[in-house]
Order: C-alpha cells, then sequence, then structure tokens
C-alpha cells in the first residue's frame, strides 16, 4: 500500500482509496503516537537503570521490588530520563530517512546483535543455566490453548508493528525494484531471531540465581537486578550495564519508527518542515505521555486512577492502543484490501521486483488469508478483547 502510493499512511489510503478510507490511515497514525507516549516512558526507565546500575547505585540495594517503585515514582528522574530519550529519538529522525533512520539502524542492529551473542555466551557459563534453557525451549503441550495463540498473535502485532500506519509509511521508501516479499521474510526472520536470542540470555540469568520466570514485565526491572548482584560488583556492573544498553538500543529503534509515522503525515500532506515537525511532534508525543509516566506513584492525582478494575493509566493506554488497536487496524486494512484496492492490484504491487509472484502458490495463498481468513480472525480478536478487558466476558 505504502510503495503503491509514495505517500505516508493517511495519503496512501486516501490516494488508492479515497477520503473515506484515509481515516483508516490516520487510526493508524493515532496508534503510533498514542504508543509512542507510553513506550518513551518504559524506554527512560530501561536508560535510567543502565547509568543506575553502571554507576553501582542501583546493584547497592537489597530490595529491588522497592527500588523500581521508588525510582518510577520519581517524578524527576522520570523526567529528566525521558526527555532525554525523546531527544535522541527526535535528533535521529530529524536527520531523515538515508541520513538518520537508516545510519542509525545500521550502527544500532549490530551493535543490539554483539550485545545480545556476548551476554548469551557468558549467560550459558552460569550454573544452572540449562534449566533456564529447558524451561524455555522445551514445550508443554498442555499450555498450549486458544489464550496462548490469541498472546502470540498480539505480540507479534505489536512487535512487527502491523495494523498501524509504521510498514505503510517505511514501504512508501522502498523502491519498486526492491522484493517485497523477500523483505518481508527478512523482517520477519530478523525480529524472530532477536525476541529467540533474548530468551536464550533471559532465562539462563533468572534460574542460575533461582529467581521466578514468571515475574511479568517487573522481570526485567525487578529480578534481573537481582540477578546482576548475585554476580559480584564488578562482573554485575558489566553485565547489567550491557544488558540495560541492549535494552534502550531495542527501545531507540522501535521508537524512532514510532516517531516517523506522524511525521511523514504532517511533512507529506501538511506540506511543513521537517525539523520543525519533528521537534514539535516529540514535544506533544513527551506531554501526552506524562499521564503514564506520572500514574506509576509520581503524582497521587494520576496514580489513583484505575480502568476496568486495578488499571494504571499507562496499562489502560497500553491495553487500548496495542491489545486492542492494533488487531482492529489489520482488520480494516485487510477489508481494505479486499473490498477497495482488490487482490489483483496487490498482486501487481508485489509482482514489482518479483515478477515469479503472480500465479504462484504464495499469491493464493496471501489473497485467500486476506480476503477471508484475516478480516474474520482479527474482528473475533478484537470483539474478544474489547469484551475480555471492559466486561470480563470471552467469545473465544
Amino acid at each position: 500500500i505504502g510503495r503503491r502510493a509514495q505517500k505516508d499512511a493517511y495519503g496512501s489510503y486516501k490516494s488508492i482509496g479515497g477520503k473515506n478510507w484515509g481515516m483508516i490511515g490516520l487510526f493508524g497514525i493515532l496508534c503510533g503516537i498514542m504508543i509512542l507516549s507510553f513506550y518513551n516512558v518504559v524506554a527512560g526507565w530501561a536508560f535510567g537503570y543502565f547509568l543506575e546500575i553502571s554507576f553501582g547505585n542501583l546493584l547497592q540495594s537489597e530490595d529491588f521490588r522497592s527500588f523500581f517503585g521508588g525510582y518510577v515514582s520519581d517524578i524527576w528522574d522520570n523526567l529528566f530520563f525521558s526527555v532525554c530519550f525523546m531527544i535522541i529519538t527526535a535528533f535521529i529522525v530529524v536527520k531523515g530517512v538515508s541520513g538518520g533512520i537508516e545510519r542509525a539502524s545500521k550502527i544500532l542492529m549490530p551493535m543490539l546483535y554483539v550485545i545480545l551473542l556476548g551476554l548469551i555466551v557468558y549467560s550459558l557459563t552460569l550454573d544452572n543455566a540449562i534449566e533456564g534453557i529447558k524451561f524455555y525451549l522445551l514445550p508443554d503441550i498442555s499450555k498450549l490453548n486458544l489464550e496462548t495463540i490469541y498472546s502470540a498473535l498480539g505480540q507479534a502485532f505489536f512487535s512487527l508493528s502491523l495494523g498501524m500506519g509504521a510498514l505503510i509509511t517505511y514501504g512508501s521508501y522502498i523502491d519498486k525494484k526492491q522484493n517485497i516479499v523477500s523483505s518481508a521474510a527478512m523482517i520477519s526472520v530478523m525480529d524472530v531471531s532477536v525476541a529467540f536470542l533474548a530468551g536464550l540470555l533471559i532465562f539462563p540469568l533468572v534460574f542460575s540465581q533461582g529467581q521466578t520466570p514468571s515475574e511479568g514485565p517487573g522481570l526485567v526491572f525487578v529480578a534481573l537486578p537481582g540477578v546482576f548482584n548475585a554476580m559480584g560488583p564488578i562482573i554485575g556492573k558489566i553485565v547489567g550495564g550491557g544488558f540495560f544498553l541492549l535494552l534502550c538500543f531495542a527501545a531507540l529503534t522501535s521508537t524512532i519508527s514510532l516517531l516517523e509515522v506522524p511525521v511523514a503525515y504532517l511533512v507529506d500532506e501538511k506540506k511543513l518542515p521537517r525539523k520543525a515537525v519533528v521537534w514539535l511532534l516529540a514535544a506533544f508525543i513527551f506531554i501526552v505521555g506524562l499521564p503514564s509516566m506520572l500514574s506509576q506513584g509520581a503524582v497521587d492525582a494520576f496514580s489513583s486512577l484505575s480502568f476496568y478494575g486495578d488499571k494504571s493509566f499507562l496499562d489502560f493506554v497500553s491495553e487500548v492502543f496495542s491489545d486492542i488497536s492494533l488487531p482492529l487496524g489489520g482488520c480494516l486494512m485487510s477489508i481494505f484490501i479486499a473490498v477497495k484496492w482488490k487482490t489483483h492490484n496487490l498482486s501487481d504491487e508485489i509482482s514489482e521486483g518479483n515478477e515469479s509472484y503472480k500465479g504462484s502458490f504464495m499469491e493464493k495463498v496471501i489473497n485467500l488469508i486476506l480476503v477471508y481468513i484475516a478480516p474474520i480472525l482479527l474482528a473475533l480478536i478484537f470483539i474478544n478483547t474489547v469484551l475480555d478487558k471492559f466486561f470480563g466476558l470471552s467469545i473465544i
């Protein structure tokens, strides 16, 4: 869609389908803005933890759960680190796609892999590491159910930025000679490989210190610092600092891609200067993220807010614009292709740079999924998520 129109998310839908269909693009742009608003807060935590552990302050604590609680409720630390992370993100995006985003990715991604592989090698030398590997890689078929598959699909949508305007925006920068099928395959393989390697790192570390792997998000900020602390003051600083630096790099690649989505919209559609747009949007999204930041204990008025049970404002925004909105965005995109753009036009575009695609088995499978399977499945996931989150009901 993006490559065919050579425009931002809104402009692509509008160019192909008309103004009304452009609303799907605006919906995707809104999702990107809201996801970045809370994602930058969490990225700020990772940045702060990198500095805290590198200078030894974190490893002096004896209660890492209390440390984390105090850390996220400290308004000045949160403001400082989140501002820093947003400034770094904006500085890269303001340079443009080739001069900023592409150049930064060529540095960040190899460094991410090098740090990740180095930490994995170390983690596998620890006592009881093999138990972590067994927990991670040996399947328990009894746990495989609809909820597991549903969670995996949700994670895939979030990790690959599906259902929002990101892939359409970056698709608009792709050359017509580029093979979209091989690019999509490479993106998926690289995404899964980083996640797989992260598991090879985290579970041996956790099991080496007898920690529980069921901490959820607290695993990173509560359980793992305890693991690093047990390694001693020197090794703990090196391994812990490396881990949170890795986390910062991974988060930065995401915040860059998320910020580019609304930037491309304002530059393409409103003809505004890129530099001004980037800094104004960065400031706006940071302000939008303040309630998420302050809801973790920094300000009582925000901390006391709860949604459908005991969800904080940050959790609420995360679930609404990630768990709920992304499957909806994917569903609407499938409907757009099936109803408005038509699959033969999709095939024409994909065959640019991949002449063997037309008439292939892959074309038949993709068209079948887009027209019949994806809209129904994603609609069911969307409806089920809304019923589950807000009413405690389930249809699948």
